[in-house]
């Protein structure tokens, strides 16, 4: 009985290509997984100073501070799950980099707030389109009660082809109406009066972005 013998096309080059080659990949995948969890962490997002507006609202919430413990980060609701998944919403989510270096100053709290609501609006696009499964991670609809008698029979009856963000938002960051019903007036005098500004500089503040 002769020697077993590896196919002809399987020569040391080869070997040596498919070795490196797996552990380069194993090395990419613990990289991607390091990144995406890092990158995932409050401690991370709130390096720019103007994402501590949005933690602090943050901060005053149950998804922050729950009776049970239980601590929703950011990564958890604005990050897909799955490290592909994951690092796609990181590259798509660099251009909020790009705004904040090149930008307008963001960090200015007044600035910050008349741009809310447009950062407002396209996270509960981002979560329509997903079909708020990142809300899913911890939250089963079939087994929601809430505190109120009709709760369960309202998620049971009256869901059919909604997402959780097209009733449940305005629950974690500083208020924001609805975009069909948005008033960029209303908004620009509540801003101006929160800040103690003249009439008409929240459009000059706007114009010059």
């Amino acid at each position: 009985m002769g020697k077993l013998r590896a196919p002809v096309f399987i020569t040391r080059h080869v070997l040596i290509a498919l070795v490196v080659g797996g552990v380069g990949g194993v090395l990419f995948m613990t990289f991607l997984l390091e990144f995406d969890h890092y990158t995932s962490t409050n401690a991370f997002c709130t390096t720019c100073h103007s994402m501590t507006y949005a933690e602090e609202s943050y901060r005053q919430t149950v998804h922050y501070d729950s009776a049970s413990g239980v601590r929703a980060s950011c990564g958890d609701c604005h990050v897909s799950e799955g490290v592909f998944a994951a690092t796609w919403d990181h590259a798509v989510g660099s251009k909020d980099l790009f705004k904040q270096l090149f930008g307008p100053d963001y960090d200015d709290p007044v600035i910050n707030a008349l741009h809310l609501p447009e950062a407002a609006f396209a996270a509960r696009r981002w979560f329509q389109a997903r079909d708020s499964a990142t809300c899913k991670r911890c939250h089963t609809q079939d087994a929601i009660q809430g505190k109120r008698a009709d709760t369960a029979a309202i998620h049971r009856e009256e869901t059919d082809g909604k997402s959780c963000i097209d009733c449940h938002y305005n629950l974690v960051h500083r208020k924001v109406p609805d975009e069909s019903t948005f008033k960029r007036d209303a908004w620009n005098r509540m801003v101006e009066e929160e800040f103690g500004l003249e009439p008409g500089t929240a459009e000059q503040l706007m114009s010059a972005h």
